[in-house]
């Protein structure tokens, strides 16, 4: 028989593995475990959160000084604003909350990434800013899913699965009122950047030049508050003109130092 001719047999005999082969592919992306992470989260939230008291906002782009910031997860109640970043992990985590970066270890591999709590600071700063909000009003959730075990204390507000419930219930004190609650509610959704597909390109790039620019500039970090130091210029005085790095987080926080 043709040679040519039995391949395209076993093809068609075994066409259902390509289809298969592809949908394991997309499931090994880290696109496609964001998206389930953050299903898990909404979902959860959903079951077990009281929709009256707990009001879900999800994958809100922000407009920041410099470009964009992206809050997997907003939950507004009167016990306060949770800002809810999601983590799809597995293997050992390690990590301390002043630490720049934390650790994750898979049988002999070991890989560094960015500390969550850093990356949901701009996020609450954000938010703070933009809804004129205190400390004792808004917080800082992580939640890690998938298969993965902490190895060191981690901080209340981080948690492993369906932690970020109990510790979203754990605030039983009302720090708004309804009022204010729906007004936040309002005011997140009118000031969002419209989700399409154009806004998440459009972040994921930002994204993308700011850490090309943290690898140019020796990924300099705010000694203050972990966000990232950027390069600005003084608008007047006797120094106009003169760069100096600033802290992305302006202008609720303002250290800056000189370029050496």
């Amino acid at each position: 028989m043709d040679p040519f001719a039995i391949v395209i047999q076993m093809i068609g005999k075994l066409w259902f593995l390509i289809p298969l082969a592809i949908l394991v592919a997309v499931v090994k992306t880290p696109w496609f475990k964001g998206i389930f992470g953050e299903f898990i989260i909404n979902t959860s939230a959903k079951l077990f959160l009281d929709k009256d008291q707990y009001h879900l906002i999800k994958n809100v782009t922000l407009p920041t000084e410099d470009g964009s910031t992206q809050i997997d997860h907003i939950i507004v109640s009167r016990y306060g604003v949770f800002v809810v970043e999601t983590k799809n992990m597995k293997g050992w985590i390690f990590g301390e909350p002043n630490q720049k970066t934390w650790t994750q270890k898979i049988y002999k591999h070991t890989s560094k990434f960015q500390n969550p709590l850093h990356q949901n600071y701009k996020h609450t700063k954000t938010l703070e800013y933009l809804l004129g909000l205190t400390d004792q009003q808004i917080h800082s959730v992580i939640v890690f899913i998938g298969d993965g075990t902490f190895k060191t204390d981690m901080p209340e507000n981080v948690t492993y699965g369906g932690g970020y419930l109990r510790y979203i219930k754990s605030k039983t004190e009302p720090v708004l009122s309804e009022s204010e609650v729906n007004e936040i509610t309002s005011k997140i959704e009118s000031g969002r950047l419209t989700p399409s597909f154009k806004t998440n390109r459009e972040h994921v790039a930002h994204v993308r030049n700011i850490i090309a620019e943290k690898e140019t500039n020796n990924a300099m970090v705010c000694p203050k508050c972990g966000s990232s130091m950027v390069v600005r210029e003084t608008k007047k005085g006797q120094n106009i003109g003169k760069k100096f790095w600033g802290c992305s987080g302006f202008p609720k926080c303002r250290y800056v130092t000189e370029i050496t």
